[in-house]
């Protein structure tokens, strides 16, 4: 890879990775439209972890209370709000995690394709406008209850399929559960970075033991990019979902979109 393609396809993880636009349905698209070879597995897995870098950093006062919460779990103690947020995010990782495993290498190999990409950009585009329309904003982070975290989680696991967005799946089903707009992004983003861990974890492992050799300069600098720019990219979301809500990046989908059906056809 060059330089180019490394710090452009880091960019565009980094942005993408947590706003409701699809990370890897522009993973797969950008190599499509400028006729670039697929950035392979070990640039997924470095990028992917200078997104987890950047949702630590951002939630770490979160993060900080979850093991609280988990240790108040294993103490026996689990009426505190950590414990009940920490049981919340454990609870919502599952089906990602089981989805992932049973189905992920599969999904690699049969949906990465711009066709696909066409739909579910649209469809869940459409979706999360009118959650945020008409969902209720009645609730907030404290009140999750072990029902939304699955609801939520559930959502989660869709998000293997390119372009659905981890971020804004799980965000549309929490407005569609009545939480408020600030806390469905603090609940989703607080809900990726496990199931981002576990896929950071497994993908490198088969990288530890594949055979192919590694360039570990290029992975450092995609990290170091796609950090910086994700936590740009979750400050700005935070700032423009209390002030205008999702519409703008429903739009942006569908947009996209028929971008792709006028390149295609």
């Amino acid at each position: 890879m060059t330089g180019l393609q490394i710090v452009v396809l880091a960019v565009v993880q980094g942005l993408t990775e947590f706003l409701p636009i699809s990370s890897s349905g522009h993973l797969v698209l950008v190599p499509y439209l400028v006729d670039w070879t697929d950035q392979g597995l070990a640039f997924d897995v470095a990028v992917h972890f200078g997104s987890l870098v950047a949702v630590c950093i951002f939630f770490r006062e979160d993060l900080l209370g979850l093991i609280r919460g988990g240790l108040n779990i294993l103490g026996g103690d689990i009426k505190t709000p950590q414990a009940n947020m920490a049981l919340g995010i454990g609870l919502g990782t599952i089906p990602a995690a089981i989805a992932g495993l049973l189905f992920a290498s599969w999904i690699e190999a049969n949906l990465r394709d711009p066709s696909i990409i066409v739909y579910t950009l649209s469809g869940y585009g459409v979706l999360m406008a009118l959650a945020d329309r008409f969902g209720k904003s009645a609730r907030n982070i404290t009140g999750v209850r072990i029902r939304d975290a699955l609801i939520i989680g559930c959502a989660q696991a869709l998000s293997l399929v390119p372009g659905t967005s981890r971020s804004g799946v799980t965000i549309t089903a929490a407005r569609i559960l009545g939480f408020e707009r600030l806390d469905a992004a603090r609940f989703s983003f607080l809900l990726s970075a496990p199931v981002i861990l576990l896929a950071t974890l497994y993908k490198s492992f088969e990288l530890v033991t594949g055979e192919a050799p590694v360039a570990w300069a290029q992975l450092g600098l995609g990290a170091l990019v796609s950090a910086i720019v994700a936590y740009l990219s979750i400050e700005l979301f935070m700032r423009v979902v209390t002030r205008i809500g999702l519409l703008p990046f429903a739009a942006y989908r569908l947009l996209l979109a028929a971008v792709i059906v006028y390149v295609l056809v």
